[in-house]
């Protein structure tokens, strides 16, 4: 696009964050707006002008609507009366930046909007391979499979025969951690909210068995039925009672990887855990991580999983809702459990 060419102002809708949240994120805590916007970088710049095709929805995010409530370092909190962000993928419409040109596409952060100026474009990735379904961009092959990848191959080390427990197991990262968990040759088992996700864990994920948590009374005799031996290692993303009933079902020295506890996110005091002494009994090892710390993987993720992919051996369930209005509902969604798979709101068509 020249630079001297003069480009008119063009709608551009927005999804925007009302004010900051006490307790669960409700729909009307965000809204739909319409700015303006030039398609055009401005000049001297090295921003790059995206055009949002998927937006990525992750519990995450409603840690960013909180007002000093839950600080955690390196994110950018949310802005009252600004649209939110998040990841997702995007077309390149003009580029300041010598990495990126019109044409490409990407996945990173962006502006939950038709169309974003990323004045820091360093942290985007540019889509190589697209042989595959650029939605796959927020999921699988984005932040959610650098998750799956680095808890399974580098923060559990597991290795075969192990037995393997996932929590949240059809969600965005824990259908992939039980997948590459099979890959391994581990035994692995998840839980989920539904008989429909149960259904998908162990018939198109192949994972070795599953079960419904909401129609388990009680957890530690569950977990026993499935684990007669007990637990090597556990993919936790869930907290509270669940965690309270696999410490008590852990192998000596097992090890658990904490990614998230999203049944902890909007209480207003966390559970209390009664089985702690269960750490010291059983020497076990636990470790907290997240993807921020494990980008240096993303081209292992990449030559291990892409493979996978075409040859119909990996599989990655979506629940993808169309229209940037339908955002707010889809993101609140995450947190009953109503979707099914990685949650996506498709902005537009390439």
């Amino acid at each position: 696009m020249g630079k001297n060419t003069v480009v008119d102002d063009v709608q551009n809708k927005q999804v925007i964050f009302k004010d900051y949240v006490n307790g669960n994120l409700q729909e009307d805590d965000l809204y739909i707006s319409t700015s303006k916007i030039k398609l055009q970088v401005p000049q001297g710049s090295n921003a790059v002008l995206v055009k949002n095709l998927y937006l990525s929805c992750d519990p995450v995010m409603q840690f960013l609507m909180r007002k000093d409530e839950f600080l955690m370092s390196g994110y950018h909190y949310y802005v009252p009366g600004s649209p939110i962000n998040g990841f997702g993928v995007a077309k390149v419409l003009d580029s300041g930046h010598p990495n990126f040109s019109e044409g490409d596409l990407v996945w990173g952060i962006t502006s939950w909007e038709e169309y974003s100026l990323i004045q820091n474009p360093d942290k985007l990735y540019k889509i190589h391979h697209t042989d595959v379904p650029l939605s796959y961009y927020t999921g699988i092959l984005s932040m959610p499979g650098i998750t799956a990848y680095a808890g399974i191959f580098e923060v559990g080390s597991l290795k075969k025969g192990e037995s393997v427990f996932i929590s949240a197991a059809s969600g965005a990262v824990g259908q992939l951690a039980g997948q590459f968990a099979k890959l391994l040759g581990c035994y692995v088992v998840g839980s989920a909210g539904s008989q429909e996700k149960v259904d998908l864990l162990k018939n198109k994920l192949g994972f070795d068995d599953a079960f419904n948590y909401k129609e388990e009374l009680d957890l530690d005799a569950a977990l026993k039925r499935y684990f007669p031996e007990g637990i090597n290692f556990y993919f936790e993303q869930v907290g509270g009672k669940m965690l309270d009933a696999v410490l008590l079902n852990m192998k000596l020295h097992g090890r658990i990887a904490i990614c998230g506890m999203i049944s902890q996110y909007n209480l207003p005091h966390p559970e209390p855990l009664k089985n702690l002494l269960h750490i010291a009994f059983k020497r076990l090892t636990i470790k907290g991580f997240t993807h921020r710390d494990h980008h240096h993987l993303y081209p292992k993720l990449l030559k291990t999983v892409l493979p996978y992919i075409r040859e119909h051996k990996v599989f990655y369930v979506e629940d993808i809702v169309e229209g940037l209005e339908k955002g707010p509902a889809a993101l609140v969604g995450l947190f009953s459990g109503r979707n099914f798979g990685k949650q996506i709101v498709k902005v537009a068509g390439e």
